[in-house]
């Protein structure tokens, strides 16, 4: 079977089911780029080394180097994040996803208006590094940073924000409450905001070094206290309106 890139993108699901009976070739502007196999057809010998032309089809979980990461993010129009050597896909948010983001950011923006720290959204590179100098780069929903001295010349962030909010969504619940929970924990952030759109609550987790110092949950017609920054508050009523 002959299958475009968008194609293989959308319903990558339906096209892993094929390959039960036959290969799928993957074209791209019309030439063949890439070719999908069931394991059992894969000899011993089969070079697993990421091509150019084919880097853009890396799927979650692969592991590859910090190196590899970047070439496939400059070859690709998708969005990605990298996390202790795994690559992480960025689907497109939904409606409540995004409310929440644009509620968040409008109360942040205004409470920070003339103070030194700055919020900032995604799409917005954030790179981090583990004590064991692990590299790893993401893009929270929305972030605070107080060291603007760490933006450089091209525009690109190399500080470590204060304060992350993360908005779950069925393809991030996972990664939000653990690897990035574990990443913010070990890197300096000092707060992080998990938000439930499903549950219409606000976790907030607070770290000193490197452990979880605090943890609070914020739900129904509560208003969100910041704990780094006191008297930032957020109402819930209008986030999960």
């Amino acid at each position: 079977m002959i299958a475009t890139t968008t194609e293989v993108q959308t319903n990558f699901g339906k096209y892993l089911k094929l390959l039960e009976n036959e290969n799928v070739i993957i074209t791209k502007n019309g030439k063949s780029i890439a070719r999908l196999v069931s394991y059992d057809e894969v000899t011993p010998d089969y070079d697993y080394t990421i091509r150019e032309g084919a880097s853009e089809y890396v799927h979650a979980g692969m592991k590859v180097t910090y190196e590899e990461f970047l070439k496939i993010t400059e070859e690709s129009e998708n969005r990605y994040e990298y996390i202790d050597g795994e690559i992480y896909l960025l689907a497109s948010p939904f409606y409540a996803h995004q409310k929440a983001v644009r509620e968040i950011l409008f109360e942040f923006t205004t409470w920070f208006r003339d103070k030194k720290c700055e919020p900032l959204d995604s799409p917005f590179d954030v790179t981090l590094f583990r004590k064991n100098k692990n590299i790893n780069l993401v893009q929270p929903d929305i972030l605070i940073i107080c060291d603007k001295e760490n933006i450089n010349e091209k525009g690109k962030y190399n500080g470590t924000p204060t304060l992350v909010v993360e908005v779950l969504s069925e393809s991030t619940r996972s990664k939000d409450h653990i690897k990035k929970l574990d990443l913010y924990m070990s890197t300096g952030v000092k707060e992080y905001w998990i938000v439930n759109t499903k549950a219409k609550e606000i976790c907030i987790y607070t770290f000193k070094d490197s452990n979880i110092e605090d943890m609070l949950t914020f739900k129904g017609n509560e208003k969100v206290q910041s704990v780094v920054f006191q008297g930032l508050e957020v109402d819930l009523s209008q986030v999960f309106e």
